[in-house]
């Protein structure tokens, strides 16, 4: 399945599909879209508050279509911190919902203390529909 046939099937399975016209009363909905490692966790603010960081926690999702390193560069934030980003090769449905204006978020589903940096924080990407 080429990855805009999968994003239109996303996209309708959770009801946001484009309706020209139409309105919506759908319950409110959260997809989980992906699990991933935080990318870049040593190159940022991960070290400094990763004694405050806590499973459960709430992130925030930032495009990033300017980033000179990855055209698709999702950031990852906690309370207006840049943890780092979604890993590039997992990145492009997220870009891409982010792109079309979706709601989207994130939260810590792990804490490793781990010398490996790619291990220390996982990640779950959802995206949200409804009212």
């Amino acid at each position: 399945m080429k990855r805009r046939s999968f994003l239109q099937a996303l996209a309708h399975a959770v009801g946001i599909g484009a309706v020209p016209g139409a309105v919506r009363a759908a319950p409110s909905r959260r997809v989980e879209l992906q699990r991933s490692p935080l990318a870049g966790f040593q190159y940022h603010a991960g070290e400094e508050v990763w004694l405050s960081l806590a499973v459960g926690d709430a992130l925030t999702l930032v495009r990033e279509p300017d980033n000179p390193h990855d055209v698709r560069a999702v950031r990852v934030e906690w309370r207006c911190r840049k943890l780092g980003y979604l890993p590039r090769v997992e990145n492009a449905a997220v870009a891409h919902l982010l792109d079309a204006g979706h709601l989207t978020s994130a939260r810590i589903v792990a804490l490793r203390d781990s010398g490996n940096p790619w291990k220390r924080v996982e990640l779950a990407a959802y995206l949200h529909s409804g009212g």
